[in-house]
């Protein structure tokens, strides 16, 4: 930034020149005068454009340093829209543009129509979910970030409409590659759980394997570490709560869709007598690539007395890969779980529909490719194949009083999503149960994310 005296010096030369000339009548006419206070005039206008501009460059750089950045728990993968092919990081810019006093807003919707196949009668349509967000950066080191879901549009008694809390957390970096954080987050476990925006995922519901067998979106109350480190490992480890085995109900279809699911606490009045751990790790040094696996382990009894499985506990592990070479986007997915010493507890519940499980698994495979861009429209045709399992053994029941295993559920969805920009999406897709033609479905929606 330039001197302002050095511009103010030279005009009041100017003026005191002007001033000394206009004593004799016979050196200088008024109309002479005239013109010169005006290029006087002129002048200073000048000076005080070029000031204003400076000030407006301050103002938005001391806006730039406020801008709330949050950083997102897990691999940020997304699909290929209407830009060049998106590398993988470990961070992303989930709040929007921030005020000068550090707050930002951030969130995403998605609304959906199901047809059953030959069943017009069955159609569904619902506002799935709408997510508003807020995140306040403290200082250069410490923020907090909150989002508020809520789903099927309506929440009462009669309805089933559900309002949470997604996250509500605050993170403090230590240094430039380790962060902590405290209060409810996402683990990071698989892709779904932590980046499950709509226009970050194929389909227009999210896959089988991480909403049936990892609880997607899957939050618990409690401290994590992130470490990064230059090479492109990241790392996370923490210690959360776990889950409550005595909300089973074991005649419920609930527990059989989704296993963890049914008994996740979602940070409500959790019972917290044993807690659990968990540990992921990720590679994205290479641009385009990302793989890597998660591991949780914990009790799930909670050591309630009146319970017949007060020390049971739970295990699940997963593994992921994802390449995204040019138009292409390929991604698969396997995850496990297992229940621990329920033996007791299924004993109680002898010829019931549904005991707890022994172990439950799935995979998915999923390709999608890039198949018309322009400007920030574009259009990318997906396939994908699941193949999963929510019960292969019930302990604990004894022979012939148990229920049958069921085969694995294996399902083709071919659809499609056309971006209108890379943060608004229009989708469709087909679903094919190879074991149950009766479950084949249509599907459309758009959803959004800012």
């Amino acid at each position: 930034m330039y001197s302002l005296t050095s511009r103010i010096f030279p005009i009041s030369c100017i003026a005191a020149a002007a001033l000394a000339l206009c004593g004799p009548a016979q050196a200088q006419t008024t109309s002479e005068l005239v013109q010169e206070l005006r290029q006087l005039r002129d002048e200073l206008r000048a000076v005080r454009a070029e000031l204003d501009v400076v000030k407006r460059q301050q103002n938005s750089a001391s806006v730039q340093t406020a801008a709330v950045v949050v950083q997102a728990p897990g691999a940020q993968v997304v699909p290929i829209s209407s830009a060049t092919t998106q590398p993988m990081t470990s961070t992303t810019m989930v709040a929007g543009d921030a005020s000068p006093s550090g707050v930002s807003l951030f969130g995403y919707g998605e609304l959906s129509m199901s047809r059953p196949r030959g069943n017009a009668a069955g159609a569904v349509a619902t506002a799935r979910r709408g997510v508003l967000g807020f995140a306040y950066r403290f200082n250069d080191r410490t923020r907090m970030a909150a989002e508020l879901e809520i789903e099927n549009a309506v929440v009462s008694a009669s309805d089933q409409g559900e309002v949470a809390f997604e996250q509500l957390y605050i993170e403090h970096d230590i240094d430039e590659r380790l962060s902590a954080k405290v209060g409810l987050f996402l683990l990071p476990v698989g892709y779904m759980n932590e980046t499950h925006e709509p226009t970050r995922y194929y389909g227009v519901h999210r896959n089988l394997v991480e909403t049936a067998i990892i609880p997607s979106t899957w939050r618990e109350l409690g401290v994590g570490l992130r470490g990064t480190h230059a090479s492109g490992i990241r790392w996370d480890a923490g210690v959360v709560t776990g889950f409550d085995l005595t909300k089973w109900s074991s005649d419920s279809s609930e527990t059989k869709a989704s296993p963890l699911g049914a008994i996740h606490q979602e940070g409500q009045q959790a019972k917290a007598a044993t807690l659990a751990t968990y540990g992921a790790l990720n590679y994205d040094g290479i641009p385009g690539v990302n793989f890597g696996g998660s591991l949780y382990n914990g009790g799930a009894g909670q050591k309630q007395a009146d319970f017949a499985s007060p020390s049971a506990s739970v295990t699940l592990a997963e593994v992921h890969a994802r390449w995204q070479p040019g138009k292409w986007d390929v991604s698969t997915l396997a995850a496990s779980g297992r229940f621990h010493d329920v033996e007791a507890f299924n004993a109680t519940a002898t010829g019931i529909s549904n005991p707890v499980p022994s172990q439950f698994r799935g995979w998915y495979g999923q390709a999608a490719y890039r198949l018309w861009k322009q400007g920030d429209y574009s259009l990318v045709p997906f396939v994908r194949y699941e193949k999963l399992n929510t019960a292969l053994g019930y302990a604990g029941v004894p022979t012939g009083l148990a229920p049958s295993i069921d085969p694995d559920t294996r399902v083709w969805t071919l659809g499609a999503s056309y971006y209108l920009h890379p943060q608004v999406v229009l989708k469709i897709d087909t679903q094919r149960y190879l074991n149950n033609s009766a479950l084949d479905k249509l599907n459309m929606g758009v959803g959004f994310h800012f």
